[in-house]
């Protein structure tokens, strides 16, 4: 007659546990990995909209008082801006809007750099912002830009490369392209990146952002290609866009006519601080003389 031992049983009770608990972890494991997967795939489809929140009118204040003006990109998509001239400019500004705002939320800075700078400001809206018409991406935002560089040129009677181009955010990679590839009198760079997917890194930083992005907006490698004057500021406490992409970029451009502002305890969507305010009437005045 056969005899079970204890320590047998005992051992095979240990298997057993052993067994079942990398099952389980191997479920567990197999439902996280399938979250993850899920995730990657819902961002890469809503990677526009995410970037591209682009709110439309009539959202905003839009009894503004400012000239309405109507053009069209190469490609014919229709876009909206507004402009304030001034009777003696010193110069002429091409703002560019961050991601999440449309003109109609820039009518009191436009009013502040006509007075405050001596100005002609004309600031537009990219395609599907505000009153222009299609559909934001990488490619026809900045084909936006160019239009808008050309059409205030031509409305100023100057060259494109005599005027000052300013980018806030999102903005500021157009306003980077286009003094990249069209020149400026000089650029004014505020809160933001080297490059898209550097942010979404820093926002995502469990997934594999760099090798799954579409939009670059590489503005650390066109940045290099610009020579004139450089005046760029950024809050230490951004969250969204961090300090450091910031510097990086400024780092990266090869002019040596160029400044840096920091803003001390200001975040990515905190107002102007005075200093800044008065750094930037300074180099605007000098730019203009």
């Amino acid at each position: 007659m056969s005899r079970i031992h204890p320590a047998a049983t005992h051992g095979s009770g240990n298997e057993s546990h052993f067994q079942r608990a990398t099952t389980l972890l191997w479920r567990l494991a197999k439902v996280f990995l399938a979250s993850i997967v899920l995730v990657v795939l819902l961002m890469m489809f809503l990677e526009n909209a995410l970037i591209f929140p682009a709110p439309r009118f009539p959202v905003g204040n839009w009894q503004h008082g400012l000239e309405d003006v109507h053009f069209r990109a190469d490609d014919g998509t229709q876009l909206h801006g507004l402009i304030l001239e001034h009777d003696a400019p010193a110069v002429h500004i091409l703002f560019c809007h961050g991601n999440g705002e449309h003109v109609a939320y820039n009518c009191d800075l436009m009013n502040r750099y006509h007075d405050d700078m001596n100005a002609t400001v004309f600031a537009f809206d990219y395609r599907g912002y505000g009153r222009s018409e299609g559909k934001p991406n990488e490619a026809g935002v900045l084909q936006d830009g160019r239009a808008a560089q050309q059409w205030l040129a031509q409305r100023a009677g100057i060259p494109a490369d005599e005027i000052v181009l300013v980018g806030r955010s999102l903005g500021g990679a157009v306003a980077v392209e286009l003094a990249a590839t069209n020149g400026a009198k000089a650029l004014v760079l505020e809160r933001t990146f080297t490059t898209m997917p550097d942010v979404a890194a820093r926002l995502y930083p469990f997934l594999p952002i760099r090798l799954l992005m579409r939009t670059k907006f590489d503005s650390a490698s066109k940045i290099r290609n610009f020579s004139g004057p450089i005046l760029q500021c950024h809050g230490t406490d951004d969250a969204l866009v961090p300090y450091e992409l910031g510097r990086k970029l400024f780092d990266a451009a090869s002019t040596t006519n160029k400044q840096f502002y920091d803003e001390i305890g200001l975040g990515h969507n905190d107002g102007y601080s005075d200093g800044y305010w008065r750094a930037l009437q300074k180099f605007l005045r000098d730019v203009g003389q």
